[in-house]
């Protein structure tokens, strides 16, 4: 039997929005998204039976398991600003318990321009001016020192991300599902939601690997998140997936772990230290189906020939090719909370590629608004505006 107990705490306006503290909650998708929604929740309402379902064998095969995360403070609109700062502190000091090693490890990204991109160099310096950790400008020699391999006669300019870091993608998500693990949530995965059936102010869904009941359904399903919300006979809200293709090569040495990341300035190809190799992209933003993406070799091509004429790397072989989708919403932030009229059906997608650097704040959040209606003061401080995430504003006043 299903039990759900109902919360008075208003929000700061002094509406509430209408969330309950429930019994039961299924987390629908396993990538970084469903992980962080559902530790948050299990450890903030640690008598709830909280779920998390992947429609996989195993979890995070898609976007998660594709990433090259970064921590980059100053990237994004101004609600994934306010979400990186919601998240910082728990990326830098996760739990003790539920890590083996650092989730993240410095790293410098150095954005990079030629003799006509001036222009967009001084709208990055001048966007980030005000940002947590401020972008500067360093010389041409300067970069070269921490990129040796960088063509003098490709780098006119170069701005400097100096509080950036790598993140590790597996040990993120595994530090999420031990802890939710160990305050009693379960995983299951192969249990694709096929149907979600209103069954009173809870669903009743219908799985690959079984039926099961919730009084609330979260939807952090990435690519797939408007199929499940139809699946529910919810309403779109536009999630619009991009490809983008990454590969691997072999560096010309050691030395090159030590060294910055560097990113063409209008994001047409980036390298990245991978331990001895380096892990290069296109950074293209294709548009797709939800899918098991592919590599395409002429996106491969492409970016071999845009990286070979900024570099001295002189790359012809590549050791291995793989795609991810990044899901946007047409404004670039994310959609999070409960449907309006449906608070019982809530959002938690749009990561647009920044999902793995806000998965602290973003399954707080969604905690807070599962439980209590409202951000908590954890959020107090990051300069959060609740209308910028809410789905809200993809729905047309009635």
């Amino acid at each position: 039997m299903r039990i759900c107990r109902h919360v008075p705490p208003p929000d700061r306006d002094g509406t509430a929005l209408g969330v309950t503290v429930t019994e039961r909650i299924a987390v629908v998708g396993g990538g970084i998204a469903g992980a962080s929604a559902a530790y948050f929740l299990v450890e903030a309402a640690p008598d709830s039976e909280v779920v998390l379902l992947e429609a996989e064998e195993h979890l995070a095969m898609h976007t998660t398991g594709r990433s090259a995360a970064l921590l980059l403070e100053n990237d994004g609109t101004r609600s994934i600003r306010s979400l990186v700062r919601a998240s910082v502190d728990f990326l830098r000091g996760p739990p003790e318990e539920l890590v083996d090693a650092p989730v993240v490890v410095p790293r410098e990204v150095m954005h990079v321009g030629g003799p006509d991109q001036g222009g967009s160099i001084d709208r990055l310096l001048a966007e980030n001016a005000s940002g947590a950790i401020p972008t500067i400008e360093i010389s041409a020699d300067e970069a070269r020192s921490r990129f040796p391999a960088l063509r003098p006669e490709a780098v006119d300019r170069v701005a400097l991300d100096t509080g950036a870091a790598d993140i590790d993608v597996h040990g993120l998500h595994q530090a999420y599902l031990r802890g939710l693990r160990r305050a009693g949530g379960r995983v299951a995965a192969s249990h694709r939601v096929d149907a979600a059936v209103s069954d009173g102010d809870g669903w009743r869904l219908e799985t690959t690997g079984g039926n099961l009941t919730a009084d609330v359904l979260v939807n952090t399903a990435g690519a797939w998140g408007d199929l499940v919300a139809r699946r529910a006979g919810i309403p779109a809200v536009g999630l619009e997936p991009r490809r983008r293709t990454a590969f691997n090569v072999t560096g010309p040495g050691p030395e090159v772990a030590g060294w910055a990341m560097v990113a063409d300035v209008d994001m047409r190809f980036y390298v990245k230290p991978d331990g001895t190799q380096l892990l290069c992209s296109l950074a293209e933003e294709n548009p797709s189906e939800p899918c098991d993406a592919r590599p395409e070799e002429t996106d491969v091509a492409l970016a071999i020939d845009r990286i070979n004429a900024a570099t001295t790397l002189g790359i012809r072989a590549v050791n291995s090719t793989w795609t991810g989708l990044r899901t946007f919403v047409p404004d670039r932030s994310m959609v999070i909370g409960p449907e309006p009229g449906r608070p019982s059906f809530v959002w938690c997608v749009g990561q647009g590629g920044t999902g793995i650097m806000t998965s602290p704040g973003a399954g707080r959040l969604v905690a807070d608004l599962v439980l209590r209606g409202e951000p908590s003061g954890h959020f107090d401080d990051t300069g959060l505006v609740l209308a910028d995430v809410l789905p809200d504003r993809f729905r047309s006043p009635t």
